[in-house]
């Protein structure tokens, strides 16, 4: 039987699935009016040299182990290690954060509050569905992914709409002024940049896909540019539109999509609220399963190479698929699940995002100066798609985006002030962090020990 192959618009609407992230939407508004500066600001200063880079880099470097490699052929085992670790680490940490939304979210559809117990099974039920879907290579799941991509684009078109109308109707939650568009240095705002800059990576998981593609040389660059120009538009859009439903301050960053859909519609149930919290839900398992490939394969590719643990690097008889990399992801997902209840902190949700957002920015430091060194050491290997430019502006490309980046990790994970919310909302992702980073420098011993032997 024939291969199924990714055509050009599977692969522009990947992208738009695995980049676009609709439940991020609401942590944005958070930020208040001053986000749409932020937005312009980052697409200038972060997508567009991070989309550029990762097409060079995805179109030279063609193996399964995507950023995991480019680092590691920069600057070696350990390094990428750490990388890896960073990239891997986030998912299941993701994949919890979404379970948690689960319950309120079926609580809304039907009115009933749900027990702790039920609310559990509930989160571990989506965590193993998506695990199992990820059993099967990529191209099978083709329809969830181009599903999820086009529910993400109609939920976020319609709240822009129906934002638009709202504004024009009711006049706007947050008043547009010139003084609200300037950027927010407020310490609590800025905390959500972070999701920004999250919203705007992921690129290249496409890569690892580039073998169900028809012309992945031709394709990536091409999905990358017309899937980031649609996506940012989209951005924009939505984030107009809870911004214009919810005061700043009353933003839920769990579930502000839907409380826009209630406040620009006036109702709090019925027929139409159901089904936009359905189709949400649906955009989550989309969310899953186009990352699951990228970050399973990184892990596994790891793994081969002994840069992560064994367990990790285990694959399908039948298909080839990183089912050890896959079993992990839900056995640590369900374990953050079940502890969840027990952790003091009123916005769960956030805590586990923010958390994942600190370990997945994590992960792409090295990478803009793995670029440059890679162009140094390695200046004959035919580049498919080169990132134009001198070497002033290619080192620009590169040092701005990880000021970017540890400027929101410091923002996200940091206390910097001593405000009892401020230290009860950011304590505990420090300390998550750190643990994890722990974790991951143990197991880089571990792995050498092996790779030695």
């Amino acid at each position: 039987m024939e291969k199924k192959k990714f055509k050009m618009i599977d692969a522009i609407l990947t992208v738009i699935c695995v980049v676009f992230v609709a439940e991020a939407a609401a942590p944005v508004a958070a930020i208040g009016n001053s986000q749409y500066f932020w937005w312009i600001f980052m697409m200038i200063c972060f997508l567009l040299p991070y989309g550029f880079i990762s097409s060079e880099l995805g179109t030279t470097y063609t193996g399964d182990g995507g950023l995991y490699d480019w680092v590691s052929k920069a600057y070696g085992h350990k390094m990428g290690a750490r990388c890896a670790w960073y990239y891997w680490i986030n998912f299941p940490l993701w994949m919890a954060s979404l379970a948690v939304v689960f319950p309120p979210m079926i609580t809304t559809i039907t009115g009933v509050e749900l027990p702790t117990i039920i609310g559990i099974i509930i989160e571990l039920a989506f965590i193993w569905i998506v695990t199992l879907i990820a059993y099967k290579p990529v191209a099978d799941s083709v329809w969830i992914l181009n599903g999820a991509a086009i529910i993400k684009v109609g939920l976020a078109l319609l709240i822009g709409i129906l934002g638009v109308y709202g504004a024009i109707t009711n006049g706007l939650a947050n008043p547009v002024t010139p003084a609200s568009l300037l950027p927010s240095f407020d310490a609590d705002s800025l905390s959500y940049i972070s999701v920004i800059i999250f919203n705007m990576l992921g690129f290249e998981v496409i890569c690892t896909m580039s073998d169900s593609m028809e012309n992945p040389k031709k394709q990536i660059p091409q999905a990358i540019v017309v899937g980031g120009i649609v996506i940012a538009a989209i951005y924009m859009f939505s984030a107009f539109g809870i911004g214009a439903a919810i005061p700043t301050d009353k933003i839920s960053t769990g579930s502000g999509m839907i409380d826009a859909f209630m406040l620009l519609t006036g109702k709090k149930g019925g027929l139409f609220i159901n089904i936009m919290a359905i189709l949400f839900l649906l955009t989550l398992v989309g969310n899953m399963v186009s990352w699951s490939t990228g970050v399973n394969e990184v892990a596994a590719y790891a793994a081969d190479n002994y840069d992560m643990p064994k367990i990790f690097g285990k694959r399908s008889k039948n298909n080839n698929m990183a089912t050890g990399s896959a079993t992990m992801n839900a056995i640590v997902a369900s374990i953050v699940v079940i502890i969840a209840p027990f952790i003091p902190n009123e916005d769960i949700f956030w805590s586990f995002f923010a958390l994942n957002l600190v370990m997945f920015l994590m992960a792409y430091i090295p990478v803009f100066p793995a670029f440059l060194k890679l162009r140094k050491i390695d200046p004959n290997i035919e580049r498919p798609f080169k990132v134009p430019g001198n070497d002033i502006v290619l080192k620009l490309m590169s040092v701005i985006p990880v000021i970017l980046i540890i400027i929101a990790i410091v923002f996200t994970a940091i206390p910097l002030n001593a405000k009892e919310a401020t230290m009860s909302g950011k304590l505990p992702i420090l300390i998550g962090a750190v643990i994890c980073i722990i974790i991951g420098e143990i197991l880089i011993v571990i792995d050498s020990k092996h790779r030695d032997n």
